[in-house]
């Protein structure tokens, strides 16, 4: 632990030593609530958040935290997307979209609610693993009306596949990397680097689509989500 510790030290990564599990819990509980609950959410690097916390956990040997933080998160990203969830259901979906937008244009939006609408059930499940359509989901679902109960059991079942997979897999890849301290501590540099650089990257594509004019097309057409078994 010392050898690693002293080349942390020698290459500029001592103050993960300093920061502590405890400002990588308040980074990823807040990162992952905003992305499963909020549109701002469509532009944040939640896989990357994920692996680079496990990874960063794994420079303290923190096994208990790794897990801890697994199911925290787990639970936050279930309320985060029920939130979401009472968000589409009360307002739709129709102030989402924008005219000449990127990302948030209505055919990205079409898109994803012809996904929902054909999966049901299980388009929930795999939203976790598929970036824009992951916070467009619950907005979706709540707009259509799916079902509460099928609605919350379906985004547990995602999240538990998405969320604890992805931190351990940074913590414990990161873990076999002990006998080489500098390799570690690169790929440390780059996750914390990539969601640093993912986070502005989006902030700033966030901010340049909500300049754009709402796309209304003075209907919140959204067909009833079919519940595939």
């Amino acid at each position: 632990m010392s050898v690693v510790y002293a080349a942390s030290e020698g290459l500029g990564v001592g103050w993960l030593d300093t920061a502590g599990p405890l400002l990588v819990w308040v980074i990823v509980l807040s990162f992952v609530f905003v992305e499963c609950a909020l549109i701002v959410g469509l532009f944040l690097p939640g896989d990357s958040l994920l692996f680079a916390a496990g990874v960063v956990l794994a420079s303290h040997d923190a096994d208990a935290n790794a897990w801890l933080l697994s199911v925290a998160a787990l639970v936050v990203a279930v309320v985060g997307n029920q939130v979401g969830y009472y968000i589409g259901r009360h307002t739709g979906t129709r102030f989402i979209a924008r005219r000449g937008g990127r990302v948030l244009n209505r055919g990205n939006l079409e898109r994803a609610r012809a996904f929902l609408d054909r999966k049901g059930f299980f388009a929930v499940v795999a939203a976790r693993w598929i970036p824009w359509v992951r916070t467009l989901a619950p907005l979706i679902a709540g707009a259509a009306r799916m079902d509460p109960k099928r609605f919350l059991l379906a985004t547990f079942l995602g999240g538990l596949l998405w969320v604890p997979t992805l931190v351990l897999l940074g913590y414990y890849g990161a873990g076999l990397l002990d006998a080489l301290p500098w390799l570690k501590t690169v790929v440390v540099w780059l996750s914390v680097a990539f969601f640093v650089g993912g986070t502005a990257f989006g902030v700033v594509r966030y901010r340049q689509e909500m300049r754009r004019p709402v796309d209304d097309p003075g209907r919140d057409a959204g067909p009833e989500l079919r519940e595939a078994a």
